[in-house]
Order: C-alpha cells, then structure tokens, then sequence
C-alpha cells in the first residue's frame, strides 16, 4: 500500500492514474466521532484519510469530503463540509490549479472550515462547505462548450450528495458556470437574476471589506478612509470594485497588482496616475507588501501572509477580501500582533458574497434589511461592531485577533440549526452507509 507521503505529493495527473488502475470512481473520507479519524472509503486511499487526522493545523475534525473522478475531462471534482450544526455546508466553487493531491485537498480544508467561521459570524443559518475542482490543464479554461459540460457534470455530482453541500460562484467560476450546474442539481445558490437567483455578489462583498477597513481605522485613530493609502494584492471582481468604493470615500492612492496583465490595464484606464499606481506582478514577486501605505489589503489568493511577507508590512492595518490569508494562523496571527499591526481577520469582512445569495429562496426587497443590517451600526453583530468587537477583546486578552474572531466564529458554529438540527452530519453518514462511493 503506498505511503501517504507518496500519496499526497503525487500531481494530479498521477493520482488519477492511480485512480484508474484501482478501478476508483469516486471516494469519500467521513469523519468518525468516536474513533476521531477519517475514515475513507478505500483502503488504498486510507494513509492519506490517517495524514489528514494527524493534521492539526487545517484538518479540524471535517464531516466530510467527496471526491469523484469527471473521467470525460480527466479531471477531480471535490465537495468538503467542515461542520454542520448551523445547516448543511454552503460555499463557493473553486476552480483552481494545484500542483499536488495535498495542495487540493488542504485547499478544501482550509475554505470550507473558513466558511463555517464565515456563515457563522454572519448569523446565517447554515454550515461550512467548499467545492473544489482541479483544473487539468490538458483542457482549455476559455472554451465554453468545455465548460458548459465541466460544469454541468458537477452538478450531477453535487446531487449525488443529497444536500450535505450548497454550492455556489467563487474564484474561477463564473455565472455562466452557475447556470450549467443549476440544470442538474437544487443545491447551488448565487444563481443568475435571470433564473430566479441574487447574481453576481461581488458589489456587496466588496462593500463589505471596506466596512472592516473603517472599523479597524475607527478603532485606531478615530479616523477615516478620506485620505488614506491602500495597497491591494488582486484585480479580480471583488477588488476592482472595492477600489470604486475607496475611490467615492476620498481615499488618496491605491496601489495595486494582478498577474493578469489585461485586468490591470482595464483598471489603469479608469482612474488617474495621481489616484491609483498598478502594475502587473509574477507570482514569486511579493514587492506589494512593501509599499508605504495605512492599509494592506489581500485580495488574490490565500496563505499570503506568512514568515517571508509579514516582515515587510509597513501598513498598520490588514484587512482584505482573500480566504485564509495567514499561511499558518497560529504563528502568523501572533507575527502581526507582535509588530502591531491590527489584523482584520477575512472571514469576517468579506462575509456579503454568502450573505447575499445563501437565502435566495425567501426572496428579494429593495433596501433589504437582511442585507443592510450587516453595513450599520446598531446591529450587533454587524461587520464593523464585530470587527470594534474582535479588536477590544484582542487588546484586552493580548491575543491575536484572528485568534479572537476563530474562538468567537466556533463557538456560535456550535449552535444546532433551531429547526432540523445537525442534519448536515446525518446525510453524510446515511452517504456512507449506502456506499455512495459505489453508485
């Protein structure tokens, strides 16, 4: 049996390989309560199911992950639902290219544990979950009719699953993308406006990464974002708007960066040299996180603040759109409170995208207060009084606010769903049970 180092550091292509020549369609890893490991569907995958819960730092305890082979395009198609209490798992899919099985999988981890924290923190009644497709790149992302099948047969695969995981938009699928899942599967939210869904969340997203920026800046000085300076790591969707945002609300100069040189020369067009410096960046080249600035704010990828970034943070504040920022949240965490700088923690700013589209069943209102609620400041649990919250209790215990936020986020993760319960945990189980793996 191979080892699960072996196992996790195969790419792709070769751990689908393997796939094929052990006759495996599909494999799940379910978490089992009493025994406290992952338990997989497949001996020979077991070594990797035992790494993931010796992992203390992205396994945490997940009910469960899907994995299934698109043997049309070669290609693996994953759901992973960390805790389910709230409802079942809700989140975005990603479609991404990872370079090993460890990256794709820790990729899953991390998100779906951090849409937990997120729905948690928003006071949405639904659990944590993640999909995952690895993009092969024998297959060309830019054609549509490629995508429109790619699309359409994870939607086949998320109804396999019977409602454990909502998917829904994230980084690298569009509403395009939506529409092709949407025709084979009920599970899926942020749909088009077209066909009965909230659309493209990425206006009120942005808006509110902006409340966290001027909640950390109220907290600091009392001050505003009239005047201020933000660098921005990312062009995508989120980002270009919140730079309109912060452009309407006086601020000064905005530098920023993407790897993408066509998304930089849109944005370059929009505004003055006096209001935004951007440029086109490579992937080793970190020089963003080194400019003059109040506000540092990542909004690409995540685990980008670590032991080699964090050193060159001359901002006083962080508070961007990208998940799981911190490459190791127990060590990172401490290295910005150590230099000073207050951390605003991503998955409770950029919390609109989930907010927005997870209740699209119960309709729309014009000025809805289900939505603005998250943008004032009487509610309680608002992204800036949770942000002044989170930041206070920091301040006060001399903890790490991440680390503030994570204990705040778990603790109402644990709350049963007032209605059906922890009924998310029992799907997964009766998957299991009727050998999911198999049909």
């Amino acid at each position: 049996m191979p080892s699960s180092k072996h196992l996790l550091k195969l790419k792709p292509q070769e751990f689908i390989k393997l796939l094929k020549e052990e006759k495996i369609r599909r494999f799940y890893f379910v978490y089992n309560e009493s025994k406290r490991i992952l338990i997989s569907s497949h001996k020979t995958l077991q070594p990797i199911a035992d790494s993931l819960s010796r992992d203390k730092r992205d396994f945490l305890k997940h009910e469960g992950i899907f994995v299934e082979l698109d043997s049309n395009f070669d290609t693996l198609m994953g759901a992973f639902v960390h805790k389910t209490n709230r409802g079942q798992g809700i989140g975005g899919l990603r479609y991404w290219d990872y370079e090993t099985i460890e990256d794709f999988l820790r990729d899953g981890l991390r998100l779906s544990a951090g849409m937990t924290r997120k729905n948690a923190l928003a006071g949405l009644w639904w659990g944590g979950g993640k999909g995952v497709i690895c993009h092969n790149p024998l297959n060309n992302k830019k054609n549509t009719d490629y995508r429109d099948l790619l699309f359409s047969n994870y939607g086949r695969f998320i109804s396999s699953l019977n409602g454990c995981y909502i998917t829904a938009e994230d980084v690298g699928t569009t509403q395009r993308d939506m529409e092709s899942v949407l025709g084979y599967t009920r599970f899926i939210t942020c749909i088009p406006k077209d066909k009965g869904g909230s659309g493209n969340p990425s206006d009120l997203t942005a808006q509110g990464v902006v409340s966290g920026m001027e909640a950390a800046l109220h907290y600091r000085k009392k001050s505003t974002l009239n005047g201020r300076t933000v660098a921005v790591q990312g062009l995508g969707n989120v980002a270009s708007r919140m730079i309109r945002i912060l452009y309407e609300k006086g601020v000064k100069k905005v530098f920023a960066c993407d790897l993408n040189p066509e998304i930089v020369s849109q944005i370059t067009n929009e505004y003055s040299n006096e209001f935004l410096e951007s440029y086109t960046t490579t992937k080793n080249d970190i020089s963003i996180f080194s400019k003059d600035c109040d506000i540092f704010a990542p909004c690409a990828t995540g685990a980008v603040l670590n032991n080699k970034t964090i050193p060159k943070i001359k901002a006083k504040i962080v508070c961007g759109a990208a998940n799981n920022q911190l490459e190791d949240p127990a060590r990172d965490d401490k290295a910005l409170m150590k230099r000073g700088i207050i951390y605003v923690p991503d998955f409770l700013t950029n919390r609109m995208g989930i907010v927005n589209c997870a209740n699209e069943q119960y309709g729309y209102l014009n000025n809805d207060p289900a939505i603005e609620m998250h943008f004032n400041k009487k509610w309680k649990h608002s992204i800036f009084n949770t942000t002044i919250e989170v930041l206070k209790e920091s301040k006060k215990t001399k903890k790490p606010s991440g680390e503030i936020a994570v204990n705040l986020a778990d603790k109402y993760s644990e709350m049963s769903h007032p209605m059906f319960g922890h009924r998310g945990k029992r799907i997964i189980d009766s998957l299991a049970e009727n050998e999911w793996h198999k049909s």
